[in-house]
């Protein structure tokens, strides 16, 4: 079997596939999308860090393609979806370089407090420039944490060594796991106000995204510093170029970038902004340790079937996978399904199995649900390996239940999501061999197909409400493909669910919200890799 590495990975990792009885490696790196096209179909594993991109037209001529594996745990530069339909496992390594990035946050925000950067580059040009370069302490100095995942608390911890006092805004963990740490959790408005330092360690998500914008930096505290060692895109460069000039930010230090590399960016111009080219994870002891684990997974994978920390794949037989399968994709789409539904961070997730599933273990259907439930708030990080520790790791108490009688359906599916502000229920079912279906939200009986774009309102139970929301949408040209309309037990409300061709621009959301009759709407979307899983990851 041939395995390809198309990046820089680390000598041991190379060494390892080298040295595996029936593994042959090519070591082909800054490969020209063409270049990669022409000659990906004679491998059967392929080896990436975040240059190579895998798109659905190099994997539609990867014939012999069984696995992709990511050294690191970014998988923006991977088309999932396409892999997923192509039946090529997608694998990454998680946790190799969590503290290595941790440290380099620490390093940029040492660096920017006391002007290294700039100091060294004045003083190499002959300047002594001691007056201009006067710093600041960060003893005593409030540091506000925007994200609690796997790096966050690493850099908590080592500010509370620099005797810094740590403000937490997390809204997927609960208060109690921030403060059982010893840290305070804080709303964002609040850790905006108060903190003199701002890291930021969120997933680049579609909530994410532009989150520190012009609005974030009106609220934050004069002489505020921001730290982004997460990813590019979500700090907003040219409102925080605008900040900066207008003497708001003290400074900044950035690692990731909208566009990597920046080019010629306005922003770097400043003084007060020091950067690095994305080396948050490049440390010798983070490559070897990401290398090590690619190395051994894919070799696993390709020689003896083993699957570990893949993202579209539990790791299960072949033969319990094809029986598992559609319950796999049912539980995954009832996750994404709750996670869009719920508020506030998860306390207790419940899973209950009621009717006959033939003696099925169904511990892998169960992280199939846990992680469509997190992947919208740690994204990358979570698999179907790691997902239930992932939940322990955020105080989230999991519960299984089964029973053999189901009244309404041979097979039910139902899961409960308890946060601290509400608790929510869905059910699902499989309808013949495998198409999955969504059968109840909370007192609200359906049938709803789990993918494509979709929309929940809630709205006064009176004449003219629904034919409102029709109108709206089509003077905007959007298409509704389908509508299950029914009351609340009250029957104060309607509950409307649509599922429409495209999805529905924000600002349509806004003035179908705005509707006289309308209480709410919600809109929901189902990740486009969400399946019914086969042998290898195959959608079927």
């Amino acid at each position: 079997m041939k395995v390809l590495v198309s990046d820089n990975l680390g000598e041991t990792g190379i060494r390892m596939f080298e040295e595996e009885e029936g593994i042959e490696v090519d070591v082909r790196t800054g490969l020209s999308a063409e270049a990669l096209s022409e000659i990906i179909g004679q491998y059967d594993g392929l080896v990436i860090r975040s240059a190579t991109k895998v798109t659905a037209d190099l994997l539609a001529v990867a014939s012999s393609l069984k696995v992709v594996g990511r050294a690191g745990i970014g998988l923006d530069n991977v088309d999932i979806a396409a892999a997923t339909k192509q039946g090529v496992v997608v694998m990454n390594t998680p946790g190799g370089n969590t503290v290595t990035t941790a440290e380099h946050a620490i390093a940029m925000m040492l660096a920017l407090s006391r002007n290294i950067p700039l100091g060294t580059m004045t003083l190499k040009q002959g300047r002594w420039e001691k007056k201009r370069l006067q710093g600041r302490e960060l003893c005593n100095k409030v540091l506000g944490l925007v994200g609690f995942g796997k790096i966050g608390p690493i850099v908590a911890d080592r500010a509370r060594g620099l005797k810094m006092r740590v403000l937490v805004h997390d809204p997927y963990v609960t208060p109690e796991q921030i403060e059982k740490l010893g840290f305070e959790s804080v709303s964002l408005e609040a850790l905006y106000k108060k903190s003199d330092y701002i890291t930021i360690h969120v997933p680049k998500l579609k909530d994410t995204l532009g989150m520190i914008n012009r609005q974030a930096f009106e609220q934050m505290k004069d002489g505020v510093m921001i730290i982004n060692c997460a990813r590019g895109g979500i700090v907003n460069e040219t409102d925080l170029c605008e900040a900066i000039t207008a003497g708001k930010v003290a400074g900044a230090a950035l690692d990731v970038f909208e566009n990597e590399p920046p080019g010629d960016l306005p922003l770097l111009a400043l003084d007060q902004v020091i950067c690095t080219p994305h080396l948050g994870a490049s440390t010798l002891e983070a490559q070897t340790n990401v290398a090590v684990a690619v190395a051994r997974q894919i070799i696993d994978y390709l020689k003896h079937g083993t699957i570990v920390n893949a993202v579209n794949v539990p790791s299960v037989t072949g033969e319990l996978l094809t029986k598992l399968g559609p319950y796999l994709a049912l539980a995954e789409q009832m996750g994404c399904l709750q996670a869009q539904l719920t508020r506030g961070p998860l306390k207790e997730v419940i899973i209950e199995y009621a009717g006959d599933f033939q003696g099925l273990d169904m511990a892998p259907v169960s992280m199939a649900a846990l992680k469509g439930l997190l992947a919208p708030e740690v994204k990358d990080d979570v698999n179907f390996v790691n997902a239930r520790a992932i939940a322990e790791e955020r105080g989230i108490k999991v519960t299984e239940t089964s029973s053999s009688e189901s009244q309404d359906y041979v097979t039910l599916v139902t899961l409960k999501a308890v946060t601290t502000e509400m608790t929510s229920t869905v059910c699902g079912t499989i309808y013949g061999k495998k198409e999955s279906r969504i059968v109840r939200i909370n007192t609200f009986r359906l049938e709803l197909i789990p993918c494509g774009h979709l929309a929940l309102i809630y709205n006064e139970n009176q004449p003219g409400a629904i034919g409102s929301i029709g109108s709206m949408l089509g003077r905007h040209g959007v298409n509704i493909g389908q509508m299950q309309v029914g009351e609340e037990e009250t029957g104060a409300l309607n509950v409307i669910f649509l599922k429409t061709d495209t999805r529905i621009p924000a600002e349509v959301l806004e003035e179908i919200g705005a509707l006289p009759l309308v209480r709410s709407v919600t809109p929901l979307d189902f990740d486009e890799h969400t399946g019914v899983y086969g042998p290898l990851g195959c959608v079927l």
